[in-house]
């Protein structure tokens, strides 16, 4: 293996996968077993954080940045004039080992631009999981990217060696597609996303009859919207997340804030600011419709298609909806704690546990771990409560405002770099 050309490839190709943020791992349940590689059980890839707090890592690349397709809003884009380069087999199931061995990564992370055609190219992305599960013994983390319009055959063989495939619907909306990759049709990733979610479902059926069962993308499939690209408004984007999620059971959505890298009269300026407090508005939008019981159209309306940028969606939901509060931590239903600002789902459930021993005070919410500076103008105790007064007051969002901080004061930042 020519080590130079190799590095090469790597700088060139880990470089145009850093776009792609549908990558976290959460889900896997994979146990090694003696004489193998790797435990996506105890671990995740990507640099990102898992359910219980851990930061992980991956060797996330792409298999090749060739591609046939000229959609506006890639890198990789055919029209695009960049040093182009693709990784045989070997190669990358040879680095992600070596990379494992010597503990850089956790998981490999491979997606690719499409070359020749769809069915090629999820070949390829096979036939490097395959290599690794079946003669490298290696039992760490596998996402593949599902590639639009392959075959339900490639498809079934990705999720027997992966434990996550994801397709990237890109655009919020069909329209927006068709703007900037007119190439592509909806249709071709929706299939794909179909297959693995009735294979998934079948597994599980299988699972509770059978005995021993191969296992069938065990991570689930998430999916990636670019956000900024087009004119979608929120109540577009969540809408769509929301129909992913009730209807292919996805286990992530997630949402990219559109980075300006080419000139083009129908994407945004070059230098447009990268919309991060947006992004991350949506995931916490996305967070309420996943555990907290939120409906899409409580969040937005067509009164208010757009997030507040001042407040995180909950706080919004709660000024626009004084009459719900306050609300009495002693006798509430669960999912009306949920609702109060300043209070999550192990903080709501603790106080579900701890007001069957005892009256709960201010004091109380504290050790339970409530962002009490919040939660205080929307609780009721047995006592009574205060900070009440402010419920009515015509400044009382200026006063919650003014008494929180946002961590995107400067919107962009460089994303970090594994290698």
């Amino acid at each position: 293996m020519n080590f130079d050309r190799v590095k090469e490839k790597l700088e060139i190709l880990a470089d145009a996968a850093k776009y792609d943020v549908s990558c976290s791992s959460s889900g896997g349940t994979r146990k090694n077993k003696k004489g193998a590689l790797g435990d996506s059980s105890a671990s995740g890839i990507c640099h990102t954080y898992t359910e219980d707090g851990r930061c992980v890592s991956l060797l996330k690349i792409l298999l090749t940045n060739h591609c046939i397709y000229d959609c506006a809003y890639c890198v990789s884009r055919s029209s695009n004039d960049i040093k182009r380069a693709a990784f045989t087999v070997e190669e990358v199931v040879d680095l992600t080992i070596n990379f494992y061995r010597r503990n850089y990564i956790e998981g490999l992370f491979l997606s690719s631009g499409i070359f020749k055609n769809a069915d090629t190219t999820m070949e390829r992305l096979v036939r490097v999981a395959k290599k690794l599960r079946l003669e490298e013994n290696f039992n760490g983390y596998i996402h593949l990217k599902s590639i639009p319009g392959a075959s339900d055959g490639l498809m079934q063989e990705a999720a027997l060696y992966a434990d996550r495939l994801s397709v990237n619907i890109e655009i919020p909306t069909e329209s927006g597609l068709k703007l900037l990759a007119p190439e592509k049709n909806r249709q071709d990733m929706i299939s794909p996303m179909r297959y693995i979610q009735k294979g998934i479902t079948q597994y599980q059926d299988e699972k509770k009859v059978l005995k021993k069962v191969p296992k069938f993308a065990p991570a689930g499939q998430s999916t990636q919207m670019i956000v900024g690209a087009t004119n979608e408004n929120d109540l577009q984007i969540i809408k769509v997340a929301d129909h992913f999620y009730k209807n292919f059971n996805l286990k992530r959505v997630y949402y990219s804030g559109y980075v300006p890298v080419l000139e083009d009269q129908r994407l945004p300026s070059l230098t447009t600011e990268v919309p991060m407090l947006r992004e991350n508005r949506l995931y916490q939008s996305d967070w309420l419709m996943r555990f907290y019981g939120f409906k899409a159209e409580e969040i937005l309306d067509p009164n208010m298609p757009f997030l507040d940028l001042e407040v995180d969606p909950k706080l919004s939901w709660a000024l626009r909806n004084l009459d719900q509060f306050p609300i009495n931590l002693q006798t509430a239903e669960y999912q009306m704690i949920l609702r109060i600002p300043g209070i999550g789902v192990k903080t709501a459930q603790k106080i579900i546990s701890a007001r069957r021993f005892q009256i709960l005070t201010m004091d109380h919410l504290k050790k339970l771990g409530a962002a009490v500076n919040r939660a205080k103008y929307f609780i009721d105790f047995n006592a009574g409560n205060a900070y009440l007064r402010y419920l009515a007051d015509k400044n009382f969002r200026k006063l919650l405002i003014g008494g929180s901080s946002s961590k995107f004061h400067h919107q962009f930042s460089q994303q970090l770099t594994l290698f």
